[in-house]
């Protein structure tokens, strides 16, 4: 049998206790062990998840939210190891698939440029089709998604990419044409 649980009320003045309890000390971990001013952003992580589980809470809490705390800037750190890893790739792409000359230079340094411009989510959405190889129904399961909304996102991210390029190009001191963005193999 199942205990029943504590009042709603009890719950949220237990959550806003410990809140105001650890909130400086988490603060503190998350800087000590981290580059960069995200240890805000890491503690309203660990609080958010701390509330999707408070039923896993347990009663002496503060060693369990450090531990989230933890796992927070180990997945931010290999987000963002990834999106270099991303960004290398993408360079050694373009640079193995464009002839060196002053056109296709420039060309290539307006899709850089332009590439940078995006969010990180289209980037991802470009890169598991055009640089993964990834089919629509692979890079849908990849990102936890329906097939017809990965379509729609990458859709979308070739659209701003588009777009990029255009005001991207626009500076451009030598004049080029677009790459054709769907003669680029999307497998999608």
């Amino acid at each position: 049998m199942r205990t029943p649980s504590p009042p709603r009320a009890a719950i949220e003045r237990r959550f806003r206790d410990l809140h105001a309890e650890t909130y400086a000390d988490l603060v503190r971990f998350v800087e000590r062990r981290s580059f960069g001013n995200d240890a805000e952003d890491v503690v309203s992580a660990v609080f958010m998840t701390a509330w999707r589980r408070i039923d896993d809470m347990p009663e002496d809490a503060r060693p369990w939210l450090f531990g989230i705390a933890r796992k927070q800037m180990q997945n931010a750190a290999r987000g963002a190891a990834r999106q270099r890893d991303l960004d290398v790739a993408i360079a050694a792409h373009a640079d193995s698939t464009v002839a060196d000359t002053a056109q296709a230079s420039s060309a290539r340094i307006d899709f850089v440029r332009a590439w940078h411009r995006l969010e990180p989510r289209d980037r991802e959405t470009l890169a598991l089709v055009a640089f993964d190889g990834l089919n629509a129904d692979q890079a849908a399961t990849v990102l936890g998604c329906r097939r017809s909304t990965f379509t729609m996102r990458l859709t979308r991210a070739r659209r701003r990419l588009r777009d990029a390029l255009d005001e991207t190009s626009d500076h451009g001191a030598v004049p080029h044409t677009q790459p054709d963005l769907e003669a680029i193999t999307w497998n999608a």
